[in-house]
């Protein structure tokens, strides 16, 4: 199947239902022959005690699971552990270049408005512009348009948008759930609320 291949990274901390979503709208009105979840192996952002995002993540091998979990039912999708094998920081241009380096020149770059308004404090935004065509979902509460994030972080075209209704889940939100034993079903796959009640996250 032609066309470009779809990348969404993230902490998957855990995934949900959102992510599935996105993933799925950006795969359909971009033409995406695959979309690959990423998990970041070390999310520097919000791992450093300095990090502006600072706080406790889960290892990396429970989110691998649960990725592997959600996306197992689109033959479409696929988790891909593969900056989770990267020692130190995991930076998103790093992982373009791999695949350039692999021959895969076409990738989509699917980022929330929450990480275009980050994207000046990542490495290399404009070789990451460069390296794959960046695409854009809206998230409530993001400070400035897409073309005014996209403006200040330089990047030299505005990143087109998804068309998808905005969903007020977050994997916060989730935590906090199941943290106080609340039900998290419907908002995570069953294989992923299953896996995190069977492993005692969050708890």
């Amino acid at each position: 199947m032609a066309g470009p291949l779809a990348l969404l990274g993230g902490t998957f901390d855990p995934p949900h239902i959102g992510h599935l979503f996105l993933a799925e709208c950006a795969r359909t009105q971009f033409g995406a022959a695959r979309v690959l979840f990423l998990p970041a192996g070390d999310p520097y952002r919000k791992t450093r005690e300095d990090a502006p995002f600072h706080r406790e993540v889960t290892p990396a091998r429970h989110r691998l699971s649960m990725t592997s979990l959600a996306v197992a039912g689109n033959a479409a999708f696929a988790a891909d552990g593969r900056e989770l094998r990267r020692s130190g920081p995991t930076y998103t241009v790093d992982t373009l270049e791999e695949f350039h380096a692999a021959g895969q020149r076409d990738l989509l770059l699917i980022l929330g408005s929450d990480a275009l308004a980050d994207l000046p404090n990542w490495r290399e935004p404009l070789r990451l512009a460069a390296l794959a065509r960046i695409v854009v979902a809206e998230k409530a509460g993001a400070e400035g348009s897409t073309p005014a994030l996209a403006e200040a972080a330089g990047l030299p075209y505005t990143p087109a948008a998804v068309d998808m209704p905005q969903l007020p889940i977050s994997s916060t939100v989730i935590r906090a759930r199941a943290a106080a034993g609340k039900s998290i079903r419907y908002l995570v796959p069953d294989a992923v609320a299953d896996y995190i009640e069977k492993n005692g996250l969050y708890r």
